[in-house]
Formats: C-alpha cells, structure tokens, sequence
C-alpha cells in the first residue's frame, strides 16, 4: 500500500515517449500546479510546483497521442525518489511521480465539447455515464433534516457524445 498523490496542472512540455527493451512504452514529461493564498499582510500570492512523471504501457501511448504542452492533466500516482550519478560526477536527485491513472481535463474541441473530460486508466478507459440519480434529502424551514417528508429524487443527465471508432486510443 502506498500513498496515493493526485496532482492536477499543466504540461510544461510535449510528451517524450520511449520504448524500453522489453516493449513496453514510457512517457515522460512534467505538469505546473499552481497554489494561490493571501499572505499574513493580505497580497495575493501565487505558488508554483513544477513536479515531472513517467507513464507506463498503453497509457503513455495515450498520453503521447493526446497531450501536448499546455493540455490540462489530471495525474495519480505514487511520489518516487531517483538518484543518478550526472556527466559532471556529482549525485543528482529529485522526486518524481509514477502514473497510475490520468485524466484529460481540456476538450477537445472547446466549441462543441465544452467542459468534456475524459480520463484514461490502465485497467479502465473512457468514463461517461449515461445519467447519474440523486437522492436528496429534504429540509425544514429552519435548515435542519427533516424525515418526515419523502426523498426528492434529482436526475442529473450527461449528454452523450457522438465519437467515431477510429478516434478510441484502444
């Protein structure tokens, strides 16, 4: 069991994708998050992560036909610490994170398909559901629960979007 990191960000650079030896394809490639605060004498601040990722199998394919410098990401994974010896001789290190699942966050086409995601996991594939019920309870004038009165049912409908075969990654 590890400690699950979900970073969402920008990336900073196309997707380098690689295959090793044994076929298995690797991306590479890093994302900017950004954290904004006030500080202690009320400015506006603005804190910024650059943190770079590996992509492994079929998903770094995706990645590397999907994304591009600048697309917005949604990444999970686990933090890994490399160490490497430079050309140099001295010891180098950071931290990057190993992907366990993505999701694509901008739209393709920001016209037609605003606001659509979509998410790739290795395992998984595209999630979009045809529609998603609620239960909701009520409340009485007062803001508080009250029971006595039946479930509202809110039905919340997702719009279905026509995608060709040939555009599916898998």
């Amino acid at each position: 069991m590890y400690n699950k990191v979900i970073m969402v960000g920008n990336l900073t650079r196309d997707i380098e994708l690689r295959y090793l030896p044994s076929g298995s394809a690797i991306a590479k490639s890093a994302i900017a998050t950004s954290y904004k605060y006030k500080s202690a004498t009320g400015e506006q601040k603005d804190e910024v992560c650059f943190l770079d990722f590996n992509i492994f199998g079929r998903s770094a394919e995706v990645a590397n036909q999907y994304l591009k410098k600048g697309s917005k990401v949604l990444l999970e994974g686990r933090l890994v610490f490399e160490q490497w010896t430079a050309q140099d001789g001295s010891t180098r290190s950071r931290h990057s994170l190993r992907v366990d699942a993505m999701k694509m966050l901008d739209s393709k086409g920001a016209s037609d398909m605003t606001g659509d995601t979509q998410s790739y996991t290795p395992q998984g594939g595209y999630n979009s559901p045809a529609s998603i019920s609620y239960d909701e309870p009520s409340h009485d004038s007062y803001g508080g629960m009250n029971n006595s009165q039946p479930k509202q049912k809110i039905e919340q409908r997702i719009p279905e979007i026509d995608i060709d075969e040939d555009e599916i990654p898998f």
